[in-house]
């Protein structure tokens, strides 16, 4: 969920509200902290999930399309997994015994979920069906079985596909959230179902921060990646975020939404030309933005994201940060984890020793 993404969800959620949307705030938006994370993985300018997830949740870079392991492993080697196996801040938060949980709109077993609680040198390797032989017979474990038998004692897992929902207790811990579908409706150039999705998401982080306290409450929302995602065109104040520019365009004499994507599925040629917006229906749920260069899929975009925070030692996220920074930063403020020596009640009578609860809000995108 880069920065463009954000700023068109605050002009939608302003114009869901009848208002022309630029003046509008997202939830997220009124921490009083603000970062930037740079995301690229150890092999990769352009980061996928997994290696992302990896730095954001376990605290170290990693190579692509790597899980919950250290840079020492090679995607689709599983011998090269032993011993970099690396742990998350919520077997952090679970080994000081704090109840920890995970909240997503995709399956529990996603690339950015799994980094949780999964080691994997291929994020697609779901189930034992989705492995080679080679990894099988080299003792490698699928990241379902993994879910099951990693994190057993988790209190709090709901996912939009098997393993489904576990109900659990609601005990001081760690809880972790994703809005998933952003990034599905990006790749699908479907942008007002990402865009919708975050504004979704956002409603979740209003909630979360009412039902909490930002006395002993540590909220960090942020991103895994952002994406080539644009809305430009001179727009005057109030324009329909899924709207046509006012201008055409001065080559092809045709319009052009305002929104459009760097590359993706939106790529169409009509009769030799590019397609004339004005014939579609721009405005339904299932347009595909324009985008430059054809593609199946849109991909990732490899600038920097946001991190908001709030609550204490949310002073520890500002500037600009390598992204796998930022678990660190979160368990140091929690007490848990390997940097505890701060927590101890004589050495720092002013700080804050212990929280009761410690939130991460994530938006994948």
């Amino acid at each position: 969920m880069g920065v463009s993404t954000v700023t068109a969800a605050r002009i939608l959620k302003g114009q869901l509200q009848h208002g022309q949307g630029e003046e509008s705030l997202l939830e997220m938006e009124k921490f009083p902290y603000v970062a930037l994370a740079k995301t690229y993985n150890t092999n990769a300018q352009v980061p996928d999930s997994a290696g992302t997830a990896t730095a954001y949740l376990c605290g170290v870079k990693a190579n692509e399309g790597t899980l919950g392991v250290s840079a020492g492993v090679t995607r689709d080697r599983c011998n090269t997994t032993k011993g970099q196996e690396v742990t998350s801040i919520l077997r952090w938060a679970k080994d000081a015994g704090k109840a920890v949980g995970i909240v997503t709109t995709t399956r529990v077993t996603h690339a950015t979920p799994s980094a949780a609680y999964a080691h994997s040198a291929n994020r697609d390797w779901y189930s034992d069906g989705e492995m080679p032989p080679d990894a099988l017979e080299g003792g490698c474990k699928d990241i379902a079985r993994q879910l099951v038998e990693n994190i057993p004692d988790i209190e709090v897992g709901m996912g939009m596909g098997p393993p489904g929902v576990w109900a659990g207790a609601s005990r001081d811990g760690t809880r972790t959230t994703w809005g998933g579908r952003i990034d599905h409706g990006h790749h699908e150039g479907k942008a007002k179902q990402a865009l919708h999705e975050a504004v979704e998401l956002d409603r979740a982080i209003g909630l979360a921060t009412r039902l909490t306290s930002a006395q002993d409450t540590l909220s960090v929302v942020t991103a895994d990646h952002s994406h080539v995602f644009t809305f430009g065109g001179y727009t005057p104040r109030g324009n329909p975020i899924f709207g046509l520019a006012p201008m055409q365009s001065d080559v092809d004499r045709k319009p052009f939404t305002s929104i459009l994507y760097g590359n993706g599925p939106g790529y169409k040629i009509v009769a030799g030309e590019r397609e004339n917006v004005s014939a579609v229906d721009f405005a339904h749920a299932d347009y595909q933005a324009q985008s430059a260069v054809p593609l199946r899929q849109e991909t990732h975009g490899g600038e920097d994201v946001a991190v908001f925070a709030q609550g204490p030692m949310a002073h520890l996220l500002h500037g600009v940060h390598e992204q796998n920074y930022i678990p660190h930063a979160m368990a140091y403020a929690a007490c848990i984890g390997s940097n505890r020596g701060h927590c101890n009640a004589g050495a720092r009578p002013a700080a804050p020793l212990l929280l009761p609860l410690l939130a991460l809000l994530v938006l994948l995108c």
